[in-house]
């Protein structure tokens, strides 16, 4: 494995699954395999699960840790080729990519969608030009579309709570006051049509995700509808894809918001988000503080997901 950007990197994903238990058992019977190799792991966005438990995930394999925020301390950085560069911004991505290579031997990259250019965004600009032109193995910490590594550790929490072998696990849209990427619902998709479960996404009519991502998953329009018997709710808020509404925010309707009144039609589902969260927004009070709220556990496992996963670049590459 060069890269990690979606499920498919991953190969075999009962394997992975299983894989990332057996690390979670003891997180650092493999720390001599990153012995005097470098994480670097470089932010353009905001962080605090993924800062955290990545970091810890190669402190955990023996390796050394660098953190870059290119937002802070760090040259402004031109990401386009062909512009003049006389504003400010003084540093070309072309250029500082493989002088950061120079300095490690794994890079981790979090950039999100700018929804500047619906192109831009979904032909993964930044970080295809890691992959590019690092020269080392390069894995997404979240991208414009995707978020892997968090659609990975929510696979390893279902895993670990299910009760039948084949649960119905719903994505459903929830209302935010500002316009979020489809990067966690994307992958979210991703891994769960790749996962044996009975897969259902709702959301209002506009809010529909792209065809890569979605493929043969249940669209339902009617939340209440979807809800019914549902094992796993997970909610997320993401702005519109289809054009020319790309980036938007269509509705704030606040009956999506995730409460006591849809969980009752669940098979007394566990609730998931991927976090920071909105209370009352997302989700209401009582069902995030209630016995079913797995949010905690299901962040605890970010480090298991980003160690499985740099576990692997090792071993692949060095």
């Amino acid at each position: 494995m060069k890269t990690y950007t979606n499920v498919k990197d991953l190969g075999n994903l009962q394997e992975a699954v299983k894989e990332a238990l057996e690390i979670k058992k003891n997180r650092y019977a493999y720390k001599h395999i990153g012995e005097n190799k470098t994480l670097l792991m470089v932010f353009f966005n905001s962080s605090l699960r993924t800062r955290l438990s990545t970091q810890k995930a190669g402190m955990n394999l023996g390796m050394n840790t660098m953190v870059l925020d290119v937002n802070a301390g760090a040259w402004k950085l031109e990401t386009e080729r062909g512009v003049v560069m006389d504003g400010d911004k003084p540093e070309h991505i072309l250029e500082a990519i493989p002088v950061m290579a120079s300095y490690c031997d794994i890079i981790g990259v979090r950039s999100f969608a700018r929804f500047e250019s619906k192109k831009f965004d979904y032909e993964e600009t930044i970080i295809n030009q890691f992959i590019q032109y690092s020269g080392k193995p390069v894995f997404s910490m979240e991208a414009a579309t995707g978020h892997p590594l968090q659609a990975f550790a929510d696979l390893i929490t279902i895993e670990e709570y299910k009760k039948i072998a084949r649960p119905k696990v719903v994505l459903t849209w929830a209302p935010h006051p500002r316009a979020l990427p489809q990067a966690v619902p994307n992958s979210f998709a991703d891994f769960m049509n790749e996962a044996d479960v009975d897969f259902v996404i709702t959301h209002p009519e506009g809010y529909e995700l792209a065809p890569q991502f979605v493929r043969g998953a249940h669209i339902e329009y009617d939340q209440m509808k979807a809800f019914e018997g549902a094992d796993f709710i997970y909610a997320k808020s993401w702005a519109a894809y289809e054009d020319p509404n790309y980036g938007k925010v269509l509705s704030t309707d606040r009956s999506w918001t995730v409460s006591d009144r849809q969980m009752a039609k669940t098979n007394k589902a566990y609730f998931m988000h991927c976090l920071p969260v909105r209370r009352n927004m997302i989700v209401t009070d009582d069902v995030i503080e209630s016995p079913q709220s797995i949010v905690i556990p299901e962040a605890a496992n970010r480090e298991i997901s980003a160690q499985t996963v740099i576990k692997r670049l090792l071993e692949s590459n060095y």
